[in-house]
């Protein structure tokens, strides 16, 4: 195994604290939902976090996958929106996972195909799988 990159980000104060990663732009405060007891304060929440960064990782998957097969596709029209869950059961918290993907300018067949192999290859879907729900959807050109 060889390693390409490392983050190193802190997080002090837990869900109402504050974030900051060492040598990069992430340098914020945390906000609780008013929907899980907080203040609904302007700061970020670690779902909000993990979407982020569970988008923009599938949407460099898709890329990654389009480039392979040689289909030529808007890279800056092409989006993922991360709808993060923040549930609770009778066995307690757990997080569930939809992906919107639109890739413009593909038919459902080779859509779908892009979304499966994304799903696959992604490292955020890999680490999360057999984990957490992930359901994946794939918005077309109406």
């Amino acid at each position: 195994m060889k390693t390409l990159y490392e983050a190193t980000t802190t997080a002090v104060g837990g869900r109402k604290g504050h974030v900051k990663s060492k040598n990069s732009p992430i340098d914020f405060n945390l906000s609780v939902p008013k929907s899980m007891g907080g203040d609904g304060g302007n700061g970020a929440n670690p779902e909000q976090l993990f979407g982020a960064a569970y988008a923009a990782c599938f949407g460099g998957a898709l890329q990654a996958i389009a480039q392979q097969q040689d289909l030529d596709i808007d890279d800056e029209a092409l989006s993922v929106t991360a709808i993060i869950g923040f549930c609770k059961d009778e066995d307690g918290f757990f997080l569930e996972a939809t992906l919107d993907c639109y890739i413009p300018g593909v038919d459902l067949e080779t859509g779908e195909d892009l979304v499966a192999k994304a799903h696959e290859t992604c490292p955020f879907s890999k680490a999360t799988r057999d984990n957490i729900t992930a359901t994946l959807n794939l918005l077309l050109d109406e």
